[in-house]
């Protein structure tokens, strides 16, 4: 490809970041913030990085051949019709750049809810000196010597395995495409996703990492949670929509299972009448396992990386497949 590239973006790239990307597009690359201005630049751009596009932007493009998302879940886009291979635009995502966040998310939670650390803080502003651990039942479990069960083995659940390992459990986990009886080096046990139920009945912490498609939606269902252990911790740092919400407060309330960590809820921003607030066995947190100082680093490498593969028509890296969803 010798021509030169139009490219845009919407996410804010840093003046560092985009000097390597305009050395790996040999091209100007426009970040944009007011909408206006963004509608009237997508009718040339070729290439666009986003997290997001118009639900009409097939009236506002022109030339438009490649979308960067700068997100790893593309799921919002799906209302839109680029994903469509019918669209005829070819789109990469932005997973695997916030393995590390994520991982430390989801042993934060777990490392909170072992310790009642959550409860702790709110003693703490009340000036509250507990002088006894039975007082206010605060906590003192151990993750070591115990299971962690993972709920898709993708590039965040495989980190979630390396840490587990890290800190002395026994590390079980499904994947979409494994055969029975597979094996991996960073899990004990690896499961079909037929073998959910087994999986969930035998871990002491569940972390569900897993795309939201049409086979994920509402995965985790009354049967999934009464699957689980009665002292199970529950993280979700995929979708809301992977897990059934109302049911899943019915379990937080009648202890089929004795805690959830949430990083996603069905409706964002979580309604304030949602009972997820106040309820004591729960920590939450607005979507933001992700977020890191970092997170612009890793973009930028992976999109030059990228941008030097489209100019030199080689595969892009992260290629959104229609057929699996993600």
């Amino acid at each position: 490809m010798t021509e030169s590239l139009n490219v845009i973006s919407t996410f804010q790239f840093s003046r560092t970041s985009l000097e390597k990307l305009r050395e790996a597009a040999d091209a100007e690359v426009l970040c944009i913030t007011n909408n206006d201005e963004f509608l009237t630049r997508l009718q040339e751009a070729d290439v666009l990085c986003s997290y997001w596009v118009p639900d009409a932007w097939r009236t506002h493009t022109k030339r438009l051949r490649w979308l960067q998302c700068s997100g790893a879940g593309v799921d919002s886009l799906l209302p839109t019709g680029i994903l469509d291979v019918e669209s005829g635009i070819t789109v990469t995502t932005a997973v695997g750049i916030n393995t590390t966040p994520i991982g430390e998310y989801v042993f934060g939670s777990m490392l909170m809810f072992n310790r009642t650390w959550s409860e702790m803080v709110r003693l703490q502003d009340r000036r509250v000196w507990p002088r006894s651990i039975n007082w206010y039942k605060l906590g003192g479990r151990e993750l070591a010597g115990q299971t962690l069960g993972i709920v898709g083995l993708g590039s965040i659940g495989r980190r979630v395995a390396q840490l587990g390992r890290a800190f002395g459990m026994r590390v079980l986990a499904t994947r979409r495409t494994v055969q029975t009886d597979a094996q991996d080096p960073d899990v004990d046990q690896l499961y079909p996703t037929t073998q959910l139920h087994e999986m969930l009945g035998a871990s002491d912490y569940v972390v569900i990492s897993v795309p939201l498609t049409q086979e994920t939606d509402h995965l985790i269902g009354e049967a999934e949670l009464r699957a689980m252990r009665p002292h199970a911790y529950l993280v979700n740092v995929a979708r809301g929509r992977v897990i059934d919400e109302q049911v899943l407060i019915r379990a937080l309330t009648d202890g089929w299972i004795a805690g959830a960590g949430l990083d996603v809820t069905e409706e964002e921003p979580l309604p304030a009448t949602s009972p997820l607030y106040t309820m004591p066995n729960v920590i939450l947190t607005p979507h933001i396992s992700g977020v890191s100082v970092n997170y612009d680093t890793r973009l930028t490498d992976l999109f030059a990386d990228n941008l030097r593969r489209f100019r030199a028509n080689a595969p892009l890296r992260n290629r959104y497949e229609a057929e699996r969803g993600y």
